[in-house]
């Protein structure tokens, strides 16, 4: 395994940064980075949402909550009830806008 660090651009919702990479882990990274993009991508557009810290926290949690559905064998068939989790994650949606939205009209 090489010890030696590269870097690769990605671009994430049209936006490039640039992330420290080991070459035999690029290709998990590109993969990552298709992830974020889609889901913030998603978001974006079902919300209508153009502030992207709001997109990317809603898109965290939303990879995050996949993860640890997965993670604890549960599925909605499950007969898990997930409406509490979506209700919450709205929630933090609402709260994110209330805090954003000012910001934002200060970056103008």
């Amino acid at each position: 395994m090489s010890a030696e660090t590269n870097f690769l651009d990605v671009k994430i919702m049209g936006r490039e940064y640039r992330v420290a990479c080991l070459p035999e882990e690029r290709a998990a990274l590109l993969s990552a980075v298709d992830l974020v993009d889609g889901k913030m991508r998603e978001i974006a557009q079902r919300t209508k949402s153009s502030i992207a810290e709001r997109v990317a926290v809603m898109a965290a949690l939303n990879i995050a909550h996949e993860r640890l559905t997965l993670i604890e064998g549960s599925t909605p068939t499950d007969g898990v009830d997930t409406s509490d989790t979506k209700r919450r994650i709205e929630d933090m949606g609402a709260r994110l806008d209330a805090v954003l939205v000012p910001q934002q009209q200060l970056d103008l």
